[in-house]
């Protein structure tokens, strides 16, 4: 951007290369609308006011805001591409996003990041990154990869990183584990430290926050975000697929708070994304239960972009990005035009074709179309022995990512643990999928509703095994086949037959199909879940896929075995917690 030229444009001496003019422009720093036009040259705003010029939008008094921030997202969740993944958001007015792309590097390490940071270099949304900063989550899993502060060091110097994602390994941190911390010093003076601190309260949580780390988006209670607002710690309220927060969290946002409070989706599928939207759609949500529409657009704008130091959007002001959105009223909250880098870019909802065509997606690299590795006779037993009548059963927790441990009374035959539909209990595998091991970690499941027939995918959270759930292991072994033949992605078999299958052969995590066919192909997949018992609470794939995060308590599964993670280490089907 030539500067003196934006300054002779906003001086009136130059023309704009477009005027968008008698709009409602927000403003962001005051919360407040004000009629005026938008000058726009080389991609900037030059200035707002009276303007003029050759190339004139009339807006007819339409509402402007700046183009929404997603303040922390897994792009590789949409199933999607970066490139379809920007197709998808934009339209709904999702310009910046800051991305954790810590899914694609528990497949394939520094490869993955770098595939990332490529594919958005390429493309009209800013994609911003955090750095994964716990792969493997933790060191009861096995995953693709393990990345070390010195291996993340050299991403530094890239303007598209600004510090370190989500820091799940809170154990770690507290304890002051020599790796974790050199992580930690890794960004103390180039970046910031985004948090991941489920139910971590009172002096533990001082304790995390003293280590630097300045945001959470793992709060599910009003007492857990004021805790964390209380700790300075910036609170990013989560509207995802799987994990529903908005509506509990916002009767924590004042007036006195709101501009530390920000929005992110972290995980949505392409269908949610193209039906109610992203970050506009938790807009909508936060309006609809009364937060002022200023503070709302606060949340979704500047409140993030302070927050990560983003200094070339959030606010309709000179020298930042011409993204911008145009609105016809604020009911539906889809806007009516969006212009990236001052051109538009959609309209009503729909990607302007001519727009796209400048745009055209990276290749995928030959080691993220050759990530399914399972061991060579893909025999994985799933015989899982028990002592007794009692064992530890996973609790599903409706709409959110937490479960319970249950010690009860489960199936068993010839001292085998069974599934038992009937009792809502139902077999659930994880088998490492990386380099070819051939580990399997076996345990039970309670409330998910599966009558019939099993469901796997590739999308395990976070080092993204094959995970496998079922009523008999007959149909739980055959999804494991279907899935190593087609390259990753979820599967759907029952009484012996292929039901259904989504390929995602990038990863085991995403395809470059567009996010239309993609998500019909998704839907299809899960009403057939749904028509198989699965209990309509649920998403079945973004639930399953959480079943083995061993950092979300209370208990889940990994290819080791059953974790307890508050006390992070694997227990056995039959160990007492008494």
């Amino acid at each position: 951007m030539d500067k003196k030229k934006l300054m002779r444009v906003a001086q009136g001496r130059e023309s704009a290369d477009l005027v968008l003019k008698g709009g409602l422009v927000f403003a962001g720093f005051t919360g407040s609308f004000k009629p005026c036009d938008i000058a726009i040259s080389q991609g900037y705003i030059a200035g707002i006011g009276q303007y003029s010029g050759p190339n004139e939008v009339d807006l007819q008094g339409r509402y402007v805001t700046p183009g929404f921030i997603d303040a922390h997202v897994h792009i590789e969740s949409s199933m999607l591409t970066p490139h379809g993944f920007a197709r998808t958001v934009l339209p709904k007015g999702t310009t910046t996003v800051v991305a954790d792309p810590h899914e694609i590097a528990n497949v394939a390490g520094c490869v993955g990041i770098r595939y990332m940071m490529d594919a958005a270099e390429r493309l009209p949304i800013d994609i911003r990154f955090m750095l994964p900063s716990c792969v493997p989550a933790t060191a009861l899993e096995d995953n693709g990869a393990c990345l070390t502060a010195e291996e993340l060091r050299p991403f530094l110097a890239s303007p598209q990183v600004l510090g370190l994602g989500e820091m799940m390994d809170m154990a770690g941190v507290l304890a002051g584990d020599e790796k974790v911390w050199q992580k930690l010093a890794l960004v103390e003076t180039v970046g910031l430290v985004d948090g991941h601190a489920p139910q971590l309260a009172a002096k533990d949580l001082m304790a995390y926050a003293a280590a630097g780390i300045l945001s959470d988006h793992e709060c599910v209670t009003p007492e857990e975000a004021e805790e964390r607002l209380a700790a300075g710690m910036y609170l990013l309220i989560r509207e995802g697929s799987a994990a529903h927060n908005l509506d509990a969290l916002l009767p924590v946002v004042t007036l006195e708070n709101s501009s530390f409070c920000c929005f992110c989706t972290d995980d949505r599928h392409p269908g949610d994304l193209l039906e109610a939207g992203g970050i506009n759609a938790m807009v909508r949500q936060a309006v609809a239960k009364g937060i002022p529409v200023s503070q709302a657009l606060q949340m979704a704008t500047v409140n993030t972009a302070r927050y990560f130091g983003l200094k070339d959007c959030g606010v309709i002001a000179p020298g930042r990005r011409a993204d911008l959105l145009v609105f016809e009223d604020f009911k539906a909250w889809v806007p009516v035009q969006v212009y990236a880098q001052g051109r538009l870019a959609a309209e009503q909802g729909q990607p302007v074709e001519s727009f796209w065509q400048d745009y055209a997606p990276q290749v995928v690299p030959q080691r993220l179309e050759d990530s399914v590795r399972l061991a060579a006779d893909d025999g994985f037993s799933l015989a899982l022995p028990v002592t007794g009548e009692e064992a530890n059963v996973i609790e599903l927790v409706p709409r959110q990512l937490l479960t319970k441990r249950r010690f009860m009374q489960v199936p068993a035959e010839n001292g085998l643990a069974a599934a038992d539909p009937a009792q809502d209990i139902l077999k659930l595998a994880v088998c490492e999928r990386h380099k070819g091991t051939g580990r399997i970690g076996l345990g039970l499941v309670k409330g998910f509703g599966l009558q019939s027939g099993a469901i796997a995918q590739t999308i395990g959270h976070d080092s993204h095994n094959l995970i496998v759930i079922g009523t008999n292991d007959g149909d739980m072994q055959l999804a494991i086949r279907t899935l190593a033949a087609c390259g990753g992605g979820v599967a759907i078999v029952a009484d012996g037959v292929v039901r259904g299958c989504l390929a995602l052969p990038v990863g085991g995590l995403m395809t470059a199909q567009p996010a239309v066919q993609v998500a019909a192909k998704a839907k299809q997949m899960e009403e057939l879940a749904y028509a198989l018992g699965v209990r309509r609470e649920y998403d079945p794939f973004l639930t399953l896929a959480f079943l083995s995060l061993p950092v979300i308590p209370e208990l889940k599964l990994s290819d080791r075995g059953l974790v307890d993670v508050q006390a992070g280490r694997i227990i056995a089907i039959d160990e007492s917690p008494e």
